[in-house]
């Protein structure tokens, strides 16, 4: 059975979001204006403008477990970037082989 097609929505991979504790079930709670209203004075909630995304409909991708080598300066560069690491990694070399494939075809 294969998954539906999934909406990306991408203001800003590379930047890591706000750390903190979130009340998930609070906030389940909550209605969409309650949300708006609370988060309107939180100097940490990032004002988004949808209108700058870019918003595209990818087909789901199976992950492979790999093994590879890499610099460990270069290793260390992404761990430094905190969770999420292998993440990065990937986005930049699917960046770089769409581009190729770019300039191929």
């Amino acid at each position: 059975m294969t998954k539906p097609p999934t909406v990306k929505l991408c203001l800003n991979p590379l930047k890591p979001l706000p750390s903190g504790e979130t009340d998930f079930k609070k906030l389940a709670a909550m209605t969409g204006e309650e949300i708006r209203a609370q988060s309107a004075g939180d100097p940490s909630f990032p004002e988004i403008n949808w209108s700058e995304a870019d918003i595209e409909i990818v087909e789901p991708i199976v992950k492979t477990a790999v093994s590879i080598r890499l610099d460990s300066d270069v290793l260390e560069f992404f761990k430094d970037a905190g969770r999420g690491y292998q993440t990065r990694i990937n986005q930049i070399l699917r960046s770089n082989m769409e581009h190729q494939q770019k300039k191929a075809g």
